[in-house]
């Protein structure tokens, strides 16, 4: 087998694995006691946990979603640079010729925390692990779709809306900054995963029926 496809493969399947750990389950449970799944809407990730089991566990989980993606993404462009094409990043940048390389890692990072092998193929919505992965696959694409997020998320308070936006931005952001071809496969199956997670939130949108984002307080927990 090619060594590139080799180290591709690998560095997917690591990135599965550690993005899969779900954090907002560990995290809510270690601190509040709480089983988000069973709570709220049942969802593992930040906005859940800060509704179930406040503010200190969901910012917690925020910074460990984004961190495992960041990490995972970062040491795979470095290990397989210096394995395959003796420290040359450049070859890994997301205008290069190996791009899809990187990608695809994006979308495995992606796909095992919306599909967690801990927690039997299912598991959060993809938007922290996405901004981080994606500010370790090209930062000005994952700081774009950031502030896309907040200006549609702070002044309505729908955090679901923000992150449809920011994944539906996705393959866009990433044709402007010179994803192309093959590589930019990975990027629109990444933003069609993460939408379709929220497919709940559409409807409730639509119907006017979201939540607004809120944080259980501690007088709120006995």
């Amino acid at each position: 087998m090619d060594p590139l496809v080799l180290a591709t493969i690998v560095g997917v399947v690591v990135s599965y694995f550690v993005c899969g750990i779900p954090f907002g389950l560990i995290i809510a449970a270690r601190m509040s006691g709480i089983d988000v799944r069973k709570a709220g809407s049942g969802n593992i990730g930040m906005t859940n946990v800060a509704r179930e089991a406040g503010g200190k566990a969901a910012a917690l989980t925020f910074l460990c979603d984004v961190g495992k993606g960041t990490l995972c993404m970062v040491l795979s462009r470095l290990v397989i640079a210096q394995v395959c094409f003796g420290g040359n990043m450049d070859m890994l940048a997301v205008n290069g010729p190996f791009a899809w390389v990187v990608t695809t890692i994006f979308a495995g990072c992606v796909f095992g925390h919306v599909f967690s092998p801990y927690l039997h193929f299912k598991g959060g919505k993809g938007i922290a692990v996405g901004l981080g992965s994606s500010l370790g696959l090209h930062w000005p694409i994952g700081l774009s779709m950031l502030a896309l997020f907040l200006v549609l998320a702070i002044p309505t308070h729908y955090i679901s809306l923000g992150s449809i936006a920011a994944a539906a931005s996705l393959p866009i952001f990433g044709f402007i900054f010179g994803i192309r071809g093959v590589a930019l496969v990975p990027v629109v199956l990444v933003a069609i995963v993460v939408i379709w997670s929220h497919r709940e939130n559409i409807g409730r949108l639509l119907r006017g029926e979201e939540h607004g984002f809120s944080i259980k307080h501690e007088k709120d927990k006995d």
